[in-house]
C-alpha cells in the first residue's frame, strides 16, 4: 500500500484505525506466500501474546531475492563501501546476492545448522555479516547479531542466553585508523560458551589468528565447496526470524524475539511509505547491522523493497571529516538515513567537509536513533539538504521492529524535533502515572502503544514473563514505550526521552543496571549508581557516582581509569561514562532506593530544585556530591 498525498494518509490511516485487520491483510497480499494465513490476528495485551498471520507458509529470502531475480536480477542490490577509501568497492546484482546467500546456507546446513538453531554473528561491517544474516533466515535458522564492539563478557552472556551451535567471526575489523582483533574476543567468549559447535572465521584483516582444531574452519574454504542454490527451508508467519539483545532494568541483556512473517509486512511497508522510495534510488544507512536500524533498514526493509542499499565499513571521520559526504558524491545517493549524534560531530568539524562534494542526489534525509535537536536540524536541512530535502525524524525501538511515529517525506508535514505523526497501523495514546488516557493537543505523557502492529517483539527469548513484565505490566492493556512524549497544538508528537532506567548513548540504549553492574565488578567499588545526562554531541553521556573502599591505596584518577577498563572489559568502549565521580554514599530512602532522580540533576548541573531531601537516609550525602560535582 504505498501512500503519495496527504490525503493517502489521511484515508490510510482512518482505515488502520477502523478496521486494522483489512488494513494489514491488504498490505501482507503484496508478498510471495506458499500459504495464505487462517486469521490476520489474534493478541491480547492483558496476558501478552500477539500472532499475526497465523498459518501462513513462506520464507522471507524467497521476497528479498528470489522474486526480484526474473524482473531485476541485474540491479543493483548492495553496494558496499570500505573502511579505506583506497580499497576497492563491492556490488551485488539481486542475482549474484542471491547466489552468495545460497551459498553460505548451503556452509550452514553442511556444519549443522537446521530450521529454529541459533547463529549469532560478531562481525565487522561487511557484506559477509548481511550475507550471514539471510543464510540463517533461508534456512529457518534464527540469527543473532551482536555489536563487534562489545566485549567477550557480554558476547558470552549472549550466546549462552540463545544457546547458539555456530557462531560467524572474523580475523579481524577495520575502523578508521584502527584495526580491531575480531577472533581473539570471540575466542576469549567461547570459552565459556559450551552449546557452541563451530566458528566459521571470514579473512579481512589478514591477521594472524589461532584456529582451534575440530572447532574453528575458514570461510572462504567452506564456501568454496558450497553449491550456490540451496532451496528456502519453508517456515510459519509465527516462526521467530531473529533475537537481538538490548540492555535491560536488571543487568542481563533482554533477547527480542521478532517473528517472520509480521516483521517482513511491516519493515517494507514502513520503508517504502516513510522515505517515498522510488525504483532508482540510492539508499544509504549509516548504521551498523549490530544494532535494530541495520536489520530493519540495511538488509530486510532494502531487499524486500527491490531497492539499492549502501553498507559502509568505516566511520564518518576516516580519513576526514568528509568521508559521509564523498560517499553520497560517489555513488549519487538519494536517500541518507544517519544519527543525530553523527550529525553533531560532522557539524562541529565546519562546512570545509561538507562543500567540496557533490550532494545534489540527495531527495530525503533521516534521522533514527534519538530526538534531534534544533540546532542539528537547521544544519543538516541547510547544509547537506541545500533546503530543499524533507528530513524524516523517525521514533523506534528494537521491540517496534519499524519506524512508528515519522513524517512520510514530502507528504505529511516536517517540523524540526518533532517525530510528527503515526504511520498507519500505530496508535499512540499519552498515559498520565495513573493510567489515564491523556486527550486533546498541548499536552504532554508517557509514551503508549493501545493496538498491536505487524513487527511488534513477541516475546524475550527464554523469558516471556520478562516481556509481559518489562513492557505491559506498567500500563495494563498498552505497550509501554518507556519514553515521555508531548502532542502539540496540531497533534504532532515530540519524544522527550526516557522515563525509565535507560539512557540513550549516540542513539543505542544503554540499561543503568547493565553498567553498575559491569563498573561493580572493579575489586575496589562498593557500589554505584548512573544516571544520563545532557551530551552535546552523543545527546545522553553516561554520569557515573561510585562508592570505593576506603581503605583503597589508589588515587581517585586511577580508581577511575579502572573502573573505565573495567566496563570496556565487561560490555564494551561503547558503555563507558564521561564522568566518574568517587562519593562517599548515594542519595537512598529509608528503604534502600537510591534516588536517580537527584542524581539526574546533579548530573546536569541544576540544583534548584532537588525536591525535599529530608526523608533520606542520609541527607548530607547530596550536599557532599553536589560539591564533588562543582556544584
Amino acid at each position: 500500500m504505498r501512500i503519495r498525498t496527504l490525503e493517502d494518509y489521511t484515508t490510510a490511516y482512518r482505515k488502520s484505525v477502523e478496521t486494522p485487520e483489512r488494513f494489514w491483510e491488504e498490505v501482507a497480499e503484496t508478498f510471495s506466500w506458499h500459504k495464505k494465513w487462517d486469521t490476520v490476528l489474534d493478541y491480547s495485551f492483558e496476558d501478552y501474546s500477539v500472532k499475526w498471520f497465523e498459518g501462513a507458509k513462506f520464507n522471507i529470502t524467497e521476497n528479498c531475492l528470489d522474486r526480484h531475480l526474473l524482473t531485476q536480477g541485474d540491479k543493483k542490490a548492495l553496494i558496499w563501501e570500505p573502511n579505506s577509501p583506497e580499497e576497492e568497492a563491492i556490488e551485488f546484482t539481486y542475482k549474484q546476492l542471491h547466489e552468495k546467500v545460497c551459498q553460505f546456507a548451503n556452509v550452514l546446513k553442511s556444519n549443522g545448522i537446521e530450521k529454529g538453531d541459533r547463529v549469532v554473528l560478531y562481525m565487522p561491517m561487511i557484506p559477509e555479516l548481511a550475507i550471514g544474516v539471510l543464510a540463517c533466515a533461508r534456512l529457518g535458522a534464527v540469527h543473532s547479531v551482536v555489536f563487534a564492539g562489545f566485549s567477550s563478557s557480554a558476547l558470552a552472556d549472549r550466546i549462552n542466553d540463545a544457546q547458539a551451535k555456530i557462531v560467524l567471526s572474523s580475523d579481524g575489523n577495520f575502523r578508521g585508523k584502527r584495526i580491531f582483533d575480531v577472533k581473539k574476543v570471540v575466542d576469549e567468549a567461547l570459552e565459556n560458551c559450551p552449546s557452541i559447535e563451530k566458528q566459521i572465521v571470514l579473512k579481512r584483516t589478514n591477521s594472524e589468528v589461532t584456529m582451534k582444531e575440530g572447532r574453528d574452519i575458514w570461510w572462504n574454504e567452506e564456501a568454496k565447496k558450497a553449491d550456490t542454490f540451496c532451496p528456502a527451508t519453508i517456515i510459519d508467519a509465527e516462526d521467530p526470524l531473529f533475537i537481538l539483545y538490548t540492555s535491560g532494568s536488571t543487568g542481563k541483556p533482554k533477547g527480542v524475539v521478532h517473528h517472520a512473517g509480521g516483521y517482513m509486512v511491516y519493515t517494507k511497508y514502513s520503508f517504502e511509505n516513510v522515505f517515498q522510495l522510488r525504483d532508482d534510488d540510492v539508499y544509504w544507512c549509516t548504521a551498523d547491522i549490530g544494532w535494530i536500524t541495520g536489520h530493519s533498514y540495511i538488509v530486510y526493509a532494502p531487499l524486500l523493497a527491490g531497492s539499492t542499499t549502501l553498507m559502509f565499513e568505516g566511520v564518518p571521520t576516516f580519513p576526514d571529516a568528509g568521508r559521509f559526504w564523498e560517499v553520497v558524491d560517489k555513488y549519487k545517493v538519494s536517500i541518507f538515513y544517519t544519527a543525530p549524534t553523527a550529525i553533531r560531530a560532522l557539524q562541529a568539524k565546519g562546512l570545509e567537509f561538507v562543500n567540496k562534494y557533490d550532494l545534489s542526489s540527495i531527495r530525503v534525509l533521516g534521522t533514527v536513533g534519538e530526538p534531534i535537536n534544533e540546532e542539528a536540524w537547521d544544519w543538516y536541512h541547510q547544509h547537506i539538504g541545500k533546503g530543499n530535502c524533507p528530513i524524516v525524524d523517525t521514533w523506534w525501538q528494537t521491540e517496534t521492529g519499524g519506524i512508528m511515529i515519522s513524517n512520510m517525506a514530502g507528504v505529511t508535514p516536517n517540523k524540526a524535533t518533532f517525530a510528527t505523526l503515526p504511520l498507519p497501523g500505530i496508535q499512540p495514546v499519552l498515559l498520565d502515572a495513573e493510567g489515564n488516557e491523556i486527550e486533546g493537543n498541548n499536552v504532554e505523557g508517557n509514551l503508549c502503544i493501545k493496538y498491536p502492529w505487524p513487527s511488534i517483539l513477541r516475546t524475550t527469548y527464554g523469558d516471556h514473563e520478562r516481556c509481559k513484565q518489562a513492557y505491559f505490566s506498567t500500563y495494563r492493556g498498552y505497550y509501554f514505550t518507556g519514553d515521555g512524549c508531548k502532542r502539540d497544538h496540531d497533534g504532532m508528537y515530540r519524544i522527550l526521552g526516557r522515563v525509565d532506567d535507560v539512557i540513550n548513548v549516540s542513539g543505542h540504549r544503554m540499561g543503568t543496571a547493565e553498567v553498575e553492574d559491569a563498573i561493580n565488578q572493579h575489586e575496589d567499588v562498593i557500589e554505584s549508581a548512573i544516571v544520563g545526562y545532557p551530551h552535546e554531541i552523543k545527546g545522553q553521556g553516561i554520569y557515573a557516582f561510585v562508592i570505593c573502599d576506603e581503605n583503597s591505596t589508589k588515587s581517585k584518577e586511577e580508581l577511575q581509569k579502572e573502573i573505565l577498563q573495567t566496563v570496556s572489559q565487561h560490555i564494551g568502549a561503547i558503555a563507558k561514562p564521561e564522568k566518574i565521580q568517587i562519593v562517599s554514599g548515594l542519595p537512598k530512602t529509608r528503604s534502600g532506593k537510591i534516588m536517580r532522580r537527584i542524581l539526574r540533576k546533579i548530573a546536569e548541573g541544576d540544583v534548584s530544585n532537588l525536591g525535599d531531601t529530608s526523608t533520606l537516609l542520609d541527607p548530607e550525602v547530596v550536599n557532599e556530591i553536589k560539591e564533588g560535582a562543582g556544584l
